[in-house]
Order: structure tokens, then sequence, then C-alpha cells
């Protein structure tokens, strides 16, 4: 339960990383103290959303395993 919801993070991610380099020179005139194309700041970003969906896909994961399949078919 957990690997496809990883994996489907994993490539959103990096067609928004993608996306966001092509799109980082219209970006240039609103960001401050930041160059559009700041590593760290992308690797942050990045690593707080496969966080966030590590959490997302962990948490129904454990909540499904716990739970009988029959209970689980009969509902």
């Amino acid at each position: 339960m957990i690997r496809p919801g990883l994996l489907l993070a994993v490539w959103g991610i990096a067609a928004g990383v993608v996306v966001a380099m092509f799109l980082a020179r219209l970006m240039r005139t609103v960001l401050f103290a930041v160059t559009p194309t700041d590593a760290p700041t992308y690797a942050a970003v990045s690593a707080l959303l496969m966080a966030v969906a590590l959490v997302a896909c962990y948490l129904p994961a454990r909540r499904a395993r716990r739970q009988d399949p029959l209970i689980a078919l009969r509902r």
C-alpha cells in the first residue's frame, strides 16, 4: 500500500521540479533572497513533500493492516 503512493509522489515531485526549473525565469522578479535555481530550496521542499506523502500513505495502510479482511469485505 505504501509503495504505490510513494512512487506516485516521487513522479509528481520530479515533474514539479522540472516544471519549476523551466518556469524559474518567469518567477525571477517575485523571488527575494533566493535564486530561481537554488538547489537547497528545491531539496528541502522535495523532502518535505516526501515526508507528507509518507505519512499520508502510512496511516491508512496501518489502519487497513489492523482490520480483518473478511470484516472489511462485508461492509
